[in-house]
Formats: C-alpha cells, structure tokens, sequence
C-alpha cells in the first residue's frame, strides 16, 4: 500500500567509522579507552557517535575486553532505612564510575543462602561483589564465602574477613550520648536495636562507654526492632519512671514512636525529656519537634566500598589486603535535646 514498513536499522561501529573516516579498529580503541590516538581523531569519533546515537554492544565489548564493566551486590531483602540506603549508595557511586549493577536481594543472609548468591552474580560475569553485611550472622557468612571474584563486605565493622567498608556507629552513638551529657543530664538512657544486629551491639557500646567515662551510671537498656512501634512501647515505659530526662534511641524511627509515647505521657520534649536518634531520616527535620540525630553519609560509604572492590578488581591493592574503613557519621542538632531541667 505504499507503507514503508522497514524497521529503522540501528547504528554499528562501522557506521561511526565511516562517518569519522577512521578505521574500525580506531573507534574500538577510542571505546576502549586505549591510550595513543591522536586528540583530534579521538574527537571526530566521538563526534560521530553523538551524531549517530550509537551504543556499543556491551556483550561483544566485554568479550573484546574482558571486562563486563558490572559489578554484584548481595543485599538483605528489607525497607529498613540504613540497608536500603546501603544499596542505594553503591549503586549511585557505581553508576558515576561507569558501572552496571546486578543486585541479589536475599530474604536471609545465611553462609548458604550468600553462597547461591554470590555464584549467580559471578555466573554472569561480574568483575566484583559487594555483600550488604549489617548482621553479626552475614559476617560468618561472608568469611566462609568461595569466590573467585574480590569481595567487600558493606556495614559489617571490623569483625570480617575481607575489605569492609562501615560507619562508624560507636562514634556516632558517643556523640549523641556526650552531647546530652554536655546538656546537664544525670545519665542517659538507651532503647537498642535488636540482637543480632552490628549496629545495635555498636551503638549500644558506644553510649555504655561513653557513660562509664563519664562517671554515670548505666541503666537498664530497652530493646527495640527498629521499629515506630516498638520505640512507642519503650517510651511508654520510659515515660512512667521518674528520673529519665534523656533518652538516646538506636534509630529515628524508635524515636519517633518515643516522642508519640512522651507526648501521650505529657512529658514535654524537650523541656522535661531530650531525644536523640540515629541515622537522619528524611522526615527527621519534620518530627514533632525536630529530632536531634547522628546522620550516616551513605553516599560516602557507597563511594568507598567501590573504591576498594575496583582496587581489588584492577590489582591495585595487594593480594589479601584487609583494609577496614570507617566512615565518621554527624551529630545533628536540632530541637529535641536541651538542658536538663534544674530540680
């Protein structure tokens, strides 16, 4: 009927070569980035394939190369605010490295489970692995890991056997709990994560160590899930004993569900009760007040943790280096946490 109904061809190398009259090998190395083209030829092929709107092949490249350009993350299947963050900030450092991403979302991080995982990624041709560690389990995990690809382990401290990149947790957690020290308080009191969490034993550590510096008295902690409702039901408790006029908690959210639970007391925060928590969520600066809190630079771990697969990946680090790289979080004020109230 007169229709041209051809598909429209897309753009192969020697187009580009024809369009920069260069060879087709020329515009592989440019590609490539091999070294010794001439600038101006470099140009012209670069030029060409803006024009034409080429995208290389990356099957074939990484056959040419060697190199897949992508990169694994085994990562803990869950919406909590610091895995997530985790994830997100290894998959941005990544992209502005040049770098695909193939994640591998598990429901539980045991050594078998890690295992499955990391021999996907690796049967898909990826250059490194990082594995999302935040639990005292996926470290045993990651240390009984085979793998003939770098690993890294991300939010598992000190305690693993490969490169790990982490924040600092019991920096962070002393910050919080000098700084209401610094406001006058007696002591402070804790609601913790759960066991078995890196984080929670951290944070916990790190304001008991503080207090016992101090020369005040440690009480009892209260435990939490991480959760708004379980931080609630501590501040409920928290709210009916005399004496509490601080409170750090292991994570916003806990916090939140602290200040909803205060609130219903009519315990005023933070003339009567200051609270401070841990990771500086989005909403942080919005709660009712605005939440004192220890902010977690996710971005600068994503960073670091590619940083140190690459190096593992190129050779640049030496054969069984075990760097261990903390990342210092930031004490933010805000107007949850004042000076004790005079008796």
């Amino acid at each position: 009927m007169g229709t041209d109904s051809a598909e429209v061809r897309q753009p192969v190398m020697a187009d580009v070569a024809k369009l920069a009259g260069v060879s087709h090998q020329t515009v592989s190395r440019v590609l490539n980035g091999a070294p010794h083209v001439r600038p101006d030829t470099r140009e012209r092929v670069l030029a060409a394939i803006r024009e034409l709107d080429y995208r290389p092949n990356s099957a074939a490249r990484a056959l040419v190369t060697k190199r897949s350009q992508t990169l694994g993350v085994v990562s803990f299947d869950s919406t909590l605010y610091g895995p997530a963050s985790m994830l997100d900030g290894i998959e941005q450092a990544a992209r502005s490295a040049g770098y695909f991403v193939s994640v591998a979302s598990l429901r539980s991080l045991d050594s078998r489970s890690v295992q499955e995982a990391v021999d996907r990624l690796r049967d898909q041709g990826v250059e490194g692995v990082v594995v999302i560690a935040p639990q005292i389990s996926a470290v045993s995990s990651v240390a009984r890991l085979s793998s003939s690809v770098p690993v890294v382990a991300v939010g598992s401290g000190r305690q693993s056997r490969v490169p790990t990149v982490s924040v600092d947790n019991r920096l962070g957690a002393a910050e919080a709990t000098r700084h209401l020290l610094d406001l006058g308080h007696e002591t402070v009191h804790h609601v913790a994560g759960p066991g078995g969490w890196l984080e929670s034993q951290d944070r916990e550590g790190g304001w008991r160590h503080t207090l016992e510096a101090a020369g005040a008295r440690a009480p009892e902690v209260r435990s939490g899930d991480w959760s708004a409702r379980s931080g609630y039901q501590a501040g409920l408790r928290l709210a009916g004993e005399s004496g509490v006029s601080a409170v750090f908690c292991a994570n916003d959210h806990m916090a939140l569900g602290l200040l909803r639970a205060m609130h219903e007391a009519g315990r005023a925060v933070p003339g009567e009760v200051s609270v401070v928590g841990f990771d500086d969520v989005h909403e942080a600066a919005y709660f009712t007040p605005p939440l004192t809190t220890v902010r977690q630079d996710f971005a600068e771990l994503g960073r670091r943790a590619l940083e140190l697969l690459v190096d593992q990946v190129s050779g640049a680090a030496s054969a069984g280096a075990r760097e261990h790289a903390l990342i210092s979080p930031e004490l933010v004020l805000r107007r949850s946490s004042g000076p004790a109230r005079r008796r």
